[in-house]
């Protein structure tokens, strides 16, 4: 239904912008249906200037800023009053068309936007007041315009594919920190240090009622769990978690107080987390783990998304893999005069799609096998449970579920001491071999909310659940619905409206 919702917002918000194009006169009314360059022409016929056109690409803040320049197009056929803007900003693909299909609305121009009794200088504030403000409102609580940073979803979802995120579906998140500077995120746009909000209220969390729970296969956008505390420096954040770096790092050896006195150290709320996007392979109350590669959920073997991507060992002794071969087949960036890859102990290894493997061993005519890591001490939860474990050989391990009750023990506490202490905010003490909740002694801890398992479509390029753990309910976001635009050079034109399954 959110997709639907917002195919229809964007294919008829350009349907009227052709419809007024043709009142205007424009020959070439069709340049409506081109993303971006529509507003273009409005900016040129409005003498709005130019400089708010290439600020709309900025991504997130833009989506406001094209709100604002559709208000003062449709002031330009006379429509000053607040309800054709409220209009204009949460039902444009409704408004528009109907304007462009009325007869007794014409294009009046600067010359009627001009002889409006207010000043000109006095509707460029109150629209963009109010495009902000009711901006504000649909990236809360509708949808939200985002763009993928990182390779970890793809080749599902490519670096610059930019998506609306659907907040419909899983119930609009009440804000646990309202106050906060509009159209960022978590820092101040001149600072990646500098927060862009205020703690002086922080709400408990909400949804708005009538939503569904995350279903396994759903790509999700949510807070990042381990990124509430972060070393507050250029290059680390959620690249490099604070918590990695207390737990790995030589000169620190788990010493908090010595990594304090070393780096300065903001505490996010966690609706103020960094943003990250993966696909939900598992939901509160399944089992889940990686065997040799292969994914299990509830001891069957998951179904694979057709774009996901995996390494694997590719053999050279016998038929030579070339560069133009990749380069035609795969899209490696192999240079055009290296003819051939050469690689020890007899093979590569490779990053490829289910599609792309099938290829190779067609051009080799033999199977390949996953290239497999076999023990990875940085993995969850980080204590002699992982032990042996990997990014391809983990678990078995269960996701919690709102009521479940967790027997809590000495060799599976690592698991759920986060869970219990930071996202459900309990008072979490242990003595003696004994467990303390909220001052009073137990083995038993009921779960407040669901929990999800999230991983990368890019398999094995993928810092995901297997790295920090569980996905709290309440970190949600919301559900990748539309690629909207993608760029890589110039745009990617196939992508463009592209559903995300």
């Amino acid at each position: 239904m959110g997709t639907f919702f917002l195919i229809l917002y964007i294919v008829g918000w350009h349907y009227g912008v052709y419809t007024l194009f043709k009142k205007m006169g424009i020959e070439d009314a069709w340049k409506a249906f081109i993303p971006i360059y529509s507003t273009w022409i409005m900016v040129e016929k409005c003498d709005i200037n130019k400089k708010w056109f290439w600020l709309q690409l900025i991504p997130i803040a833009g989506q406001f800023i094209t709100i604002w320049i559709t208000i003062i197009f449709v002031m330009h056929f006379a429509k000053f009053d607040l309800m054709s803007h409220t209009l204009v900003t949460f039902v444009p693909f409704i408004y528009l068309p109907m304007l462009g299909n009325n007869k007794d609305v014409k294009w009046g121009g600067k010359e009627i936007f001009n002889r409006y009794k207010k000043s000109g200088s006095r509707e460029w504030v109150d629209a963009a007041v109010f495009a902000i403000v009711a901006a504000t409102i649909i990236r809360t609580f509708v949808f939200e315009a985002y763009v993928i940073p990182s390779e970890s979803m793809e080749k599902t979802l490519l670096v610059n594919d930019f998506l609306f995120v659907n907040k419909v579906c899983y119930g609009p998140r009440i804000p646990t920190t309202p106050l906060a500077f509009p159209f960022v995120h978590n820092t101040m746009p001149t600072s990646e240090t500098t927060p862009s909000y205020l703690k002086w209220i922080q709400l408990d969390y909400h949804r708005i009622p009538g939503y569904t729970w995350v279903k396994r296969n759903d790509v999700v956008v949510f807070n990042f769990p381990a990124g509430d505390t972060i070393i507050n420096l250029p290059g680390f954040g959620s690249k490099m978690p604070y918590y990695d770096v207390l737990r790995e790092s030589p000169e620190i050896h788990g010493d908090r107080q010595l990594l304090l006195s070393q780096y300065p150290i903001l505490i996010h709320p966690y609706d103020k987390t960094d943003n990250y996007i993966k696909r939900c392979t598992a939901v509160a109350g399944d089992e889940v783990q990686v065997k040799e590669g292969v994914l299990y959920v509830n001891g069957k073997q998951a179904d694979s998304p057709v774009d996901f991507q995996q390494e694997y060992f590719v053999p050279t002794n016998g038929k030579n893999i070339t560069g133009d071969f990749l380069n035609e087949n795969l899209g490696t960036n192999i240079t055009q005069d290296q003819t051939e890859i050469e690689a020890p102990n007899g093979f590569v290894v490779l990053n490829m799609t289910l599609k792309e493997k099938e290829l190779v061993e067609g051009y080799l005519h033999t199977k390949l096998s996953i290239a497999t890591y076999k023990r990875d001490h940085s993995v969850f939860p980080f204590s002699t449970i992982s032990a042996g474990w990997s990014r391809d050989n983990y678990g078995p391990i269960k996701i919690p579920a709102k009521g479940e009750t967790l027997h809590l023990t000495a060799s599976n506490i690592d698991l759920y001491r986060r869970l219990i202490s930071v996202y459900e905010h309990a008072n979490l003490e242990e003595k003696e071999g004994k467990f303390f909740i909220d001052g009073k002694e137990t083995s038993n801890y009921t779960c407040k909310y669901n929990y999800y398992w999230m991983m990368g479509d890019n398999r094995h390029r993928s810092q995901d659940s297997r790295f920090w753990g569980f996905v709290p309910e309440t970190h949600v976001v919301g559900k990748a619905s539309l690629i909207w635009f993608s760029w890589s050079g110039g745009p990617r034109w196939k992508r463009i409206f592209k559903s995300i399954n």
